[in-house]
């Protein structure tokens, strides 16, 4: 059941559930927290798990034309002071792992753990940072165009002809999202800083999930960011939707990673 609190006068949404380690699951670009409800079930055995519609998206309003991954992350913060929160693993998918990525500098003492899935802690490059202006652009001129196109691609090629029922659903969730959100979601991505320093200087267990298929983050260059550090890779073989498209995979390896650090800590 979603519950609402307030950030700076901003409606804000999430779910709370369960006992023990606290986990946080932030959604990507055009997502909301329902992208997480198949694999809340089974992180609920042993955890505390908290789902949260981030600034622009689902049932959470807008706070500005921007939203940084700093004012996200500072949002995010906010949840977990109210929800007297002092220790958690995050768990970010694309988008959510700037956000979560952004946290862990702003807060680093509350990290016990960080998967990024289908995410990177590099800055968008200049190729990239155009092709956000250009989206911006296109979303203006035809918004139903935009968010369709956007989810399809998402996907591995393969997938796109057998996934369709999938497809479909996440083209109606993220449909949801205003315009403002979209826009003010791309303008943060644009200017987020390059946080690869973290991959290399934090000393609690981090995890990198990729697709060898991923259409909007490439595999071998994302990849090479994690060499050198203890960061766990797992390589899964299909598009950006690795929730989706590999969902026992992914809800596998995350499991035995919350797992590990439970263990580790005692």
């Amino acid at each position: 059941m979603l519950k609402v609190l307030f950030y700076k006068n901003t409606a804000v949404t999430y779910t709370d559930n369960g006992k023990g380690a606290a986990i946080v699951l932030l959604h990507g670009f055009l997502e909301n927290q329902s992208m997480w409800d198949t694999f809340i079930p089974e992180l609920l055995k042993r955890n505390r798990v908290i789902t949260i519609d981030l600034l622009g998206h689902g049932a959470t309003e807008c706070l500005g034309y921007v939203h940084s991954m700093e004012d996200q992350a500072d949002m995010v913060h906010h949840v977990l002071t109210e929800l007297n929160i002092r220790k958690v693993i995050f768990v970010g998918h694309s988008m959510g792992g700037y956000v979560a990525l952004a946290f862990a500098e702003l807060f680093p003492e509350y990290l016990k753990g960080l998967v990024l899935m289908n995410s990177t802690a590099r800055a968008d490059s200049a190729e990239r940072k155009t092709n956000r202006d250009r989206a911006i652009i296109a979303v203006k001129k035809d918004y139903t165009a935009f968010v369709r196109l956007s989810i399809a691609n998402l996907f591995s090629e393969d997938n796109r002809n057998t996934m369709t029922d999938e497809i479909d659903r996440v083209k109606l969730e993220a449909l949801q999202t205003p315009l403002q959100g979209i826009i003010a979601a791309l303008e943060g991505m644009k200017i987020r800083k390059d946080r690869e320093v973290l991959l290399h200087q934090t000393s609690f267990p981090k995890m990198l999930i990729l697709g060898k298929k991923d259409g909007v983050l490439q595999y071998e260059e994302n990849a090479t960011q994690i060499e050198g550090t203890d960061v766990q890779l797992i390589s899964l073989a299909d598009g950006h939707m690795s929730h989706i498209e590999n969902k026992t995979e992914v809800l596998t390896v995350i499991a035995d990673f919350i797992k590990k650090i439970g263990l580790l800590q005692r």
